[in-house]
């Protein structure tokens, strides 16, 4: 507590900008890293050692960081993070990885650092990940199985679900831009559309759904984990690739979303044929959508769903994984650090200009100082009403956490939002 305290207060008198302070923050997380976990794809704060997701190291939290070191001009940072990636990363390996996490940790970190750097080593690498990967689309609906080995290109995991089927289309349309090689456009984008063509009457998708026979096996929609990215995919393929047919599956989508999911000023869970209301559930992942209806030009309803966010981070200092909004109850307690009420506080500030997000990212800040930092980085917490630390910094901590911190604190124009769109993994690549 006495290495935080300083902190916060200089946050609360402005000796120093918040934007500098973000800084010195990730600067703290990465080193730690550096210290305890190099060469591993994950730091483990508290005991300070690293882990590995798979039997070899892919390099995760560096790639991860790659784009966050560089826009925070973290110059000699960067230039480590870059040069042990260009001499050390490997695909070449006989490892089973899932398609999505990959896809949006490691296929976009690379095609951004390339956009940002103009490092060709990044994009050779991108590219034979793209290759490695496309065995995954193989299935008889052109939905990616789950599950793909980089070396023998063996797939496994025909049950999906709509988040990691059709959250790929800005990676693998931004690597055929850079590679003049369609099929990495064409396969993402017949994933997507073959999960559309695949709602309900009323518009909605379920939970889970199994690739080769087409067949949804979980029926309950929603706009959180396993389905939220879909949706924010479906408007940002629209808007980084001006495609028409994205378009207009957003604007349906959307629709549907607002009619049978929005319940006031939340979104909950409902049946995705009946729209018939089945749970009132909200949580840490389901507050990416904020950003994404500011993004496709609904303000005001994002603005309402921003504050309802809020109020679940207030609830207990810092927010829970899972809440009942209808009562106001955790019912998932855990912290892993995650980013998307941030995101959407720096997406609602650049459309209006309110400076309220700033004031509650500045709060958003303060609490993961308070409660996740460690002498050796942050690390997510098991139980958000007792604030009991887990061992994890997870590598997204630094490419989204931190990097959506930034761009809040920064004055106009360190980054055009006009001029990128942020995958997932919030890695900017250009329009």
């Amino acid at each position: 507590m006495k290495t935080i305290l300083p902190i916060i207060l200089l946050l609360l008198t402005g000796c120093v900008s918040s934007a500098e302070q973000v800084r010195r923050e990730t600067r703290h997380a990465w080193q730690s890293y550096e210290r305890h976990a190099l060469g591993y794809d994950e730091l483990r704060p508290v005991s300070r050692t690293g882990r590995n997701w798979y039997a070899e190291s892919l390099l995760i939290t560096p790639v991860d960081s790659l784009s966050t070191l560089h826009l925070l001009g973290l110059r000699e940072e960067a230039g480590r993070a870059q040069r042990l990636v260009v001499e050390k990363l490997s695909f070449d390996k006989d490892i089973e990885v899932k398609n999505f996490e990959i896809t949006i940790r490691l296929l976009g970190g690379l095609l951004s650092a390339f956009e940002m750097t103009g490092d060709r080593n990044l994009l050779h690498l991108a590219e034979d990940l793209g290759n490695r990967l496309l065995p995954a689309f193989e299935s008889p609906t052109g939905m990616p199985y789950m599950y793909v080995n980089l070396k023998t290109g063996k797939t496994r995991g025909a049950r999906s679900n709509p988040a990691e089927i059709g959250t790929l289309i800005v990676e693998f349309g931004t690597l055929s831009r850079h590679s003049r090689n369609p099929v990495f456009f064409e396969k993402a984008k017949k994933a997507l559309v073959e999960l559309y063509k695949r709602r309900s009457a009323i518009g909605l998708v379920g939970e889970e759904i199994d690739v080769e026979t087409g067949e949804w096996v979980n029926r309950t929609s929603h706009v959180g984990g396993a389905i939220d990215s879909y949706y924010e995919y479906l408007l940002k393929c629209a808007v980084l690739f001006d495609d028409s047919d994205c378009r207009q599956m957003w604007t349906e989508s959307v629709a549907a979303m607002n009619r049978h999911l929005a319940d006031g000023n939340w979104y909950g869970e409902a049946d995705m044929n009946s729209g018939a209301r089945t749970a009132t559930h909200f949580g840490a992942l389901h507050a990416f959508l904020p950003g994404v209806l500011a993004l496709g030009g609904d303000l005001e309803r994002a603005a309402r769903l921003q504050e309802s966010a809020l109020s679940m981070w207030t609830l207990h200092g810092i927010e829970p994984e899972v809440i009942d909004y209808s009562r106001m109850k955790v019912v998932h307690a855990g912290y892993p650090l995650r980013p998307e009420i941030i995101e959407s506080a720096y997406v609602l500030h650049h459309f209006t200009g309110d400076p309220k997000y700033v004031r509650m990212g500045r709060r958003f800040f303060e609490d993961l100082i308070r409660h996740c930092r460690t002498k050796d980085g942050y690390t997510v917490l098991r139980d958000v009403t007792t604030k009991e630390k887990g061992d994890l910094m997870p590598s997204y901590f630094l490419a989204e956490t931190m990097k959506y911190l930034y761009l809040l604190f920064s004055p106009p124009g360190t980054l055009d939002l006009n001029k990128v769109v942020f995958n997932t993994e919030a890695h900017p690549v250009n329009r």
